[in-house]
């Protein structure tokens, strides 16, 4: 990387503000992250912070090429495909290094009773024969895929409120975490949840649902991730994305 490299981190999650602030700590080192701004207010940022798409994979190249960027971090949401292959597509079309820090999903242990599915709409096929009342957790944005459960009781927990189509027999509870495993277990009690649908997000920050799950005894519905574009190189965590940018931590 040059002397004083200029660094775009695709954020919107922990490890990107972990990774904005360690790369704003550097000095020399120009730090932008970019949000999609889909929560109105979203906790600070080190560095600049721009919000908004790009205009898919041209657009994106185009912005790396006029703002003279040298290294692209994706650390999406494991489940913003689109984004993630738009910068795939972008660096390859630039020569701009990027590289996807992708935090280590979740694997089920003893104890657990983990039904997997490969999409929200596979997940909710399943859904009729494990339980009545469900506690989704798989964000406001794809909520769609359960309207039609008509006979199914459904909570939400969200920082903004869902729109439409919802399903018609749902609570919203409007909530930012984390949430700890008494959060979680004393809502899945008060709710007489049987049911936990879930996308395969990883870390430790939303994991709790799972061990307040597993200690109840509750079917959980893991909705896999989406695979990575062929190539792209991904570290687990915020050191390993400063190690393949030639950074140490500081």
């Amino acid at each position: 990387m040059p002397p004083s490299p200029h660094v775009l981190v695709l954020g919107g999650t922990t490890e990107a503000r972990e990774l904005a602030a360690a790369l704003a700590a550097h000095p020399g080192v120009r730090v932008t992250t970019s949000l999609a701004g889909r929560v109105a207010r979203p906790g600070a940022v080190a560095g600049e912070v721009r919000t908004g798409g790009f205009g898919g994979a041209e657009g994106l190249a185009a912005w790396l090429r006029e703002r003279r960027v040298d290294a692209l971090v994706d650390a999406t949401h494991p489940f913003a495909a689109a984004i993630t292959a738009n910068a795939a597509r972008a660096a390859a079309a630039t020569g701009v290094p990027a590289v996807v820090l992708r935090r280590p999903g979740w694997r089920p242990g003893p104890g657990d009773h983990w039904h997997t599915a490969p999409t929200l709409a596979t997940a909710a096929e399943l859904l009729p024969g494990l339980g009545t009342r469900v506690f989704l957790t798989t964000g406001r944005l794809g909520l769609a895929a359960f309207a039609h459960l008509t006979d199914l009781h459904f909570v939400v927990r969200s920082v903004e409120p869902p729109a439409p189509p919802l399903p018609p027999r749902l609570d919203v509870v409007l909530a930012r975490g984390p949430f700890t495993v008494a959060d979680e277990s004393a809502l899945l009690r008060e709710r007489r949840i049987d049911v936990l649908v879930t996308k395969d997000s990883g870390g430790a920050a939303t994991s709790a649902k799972l061990t307040a799950a597993r200690a109840l005894g509750l079917p959980v519905v893991m909705v896999r991730r989406p695979p990575l574009p062929p190539g792209v190189r991904t570290v687990p965590d915020v050191a390993g994305a400063l190690s393949a940018l030639g950074l140490s931590p500081r």
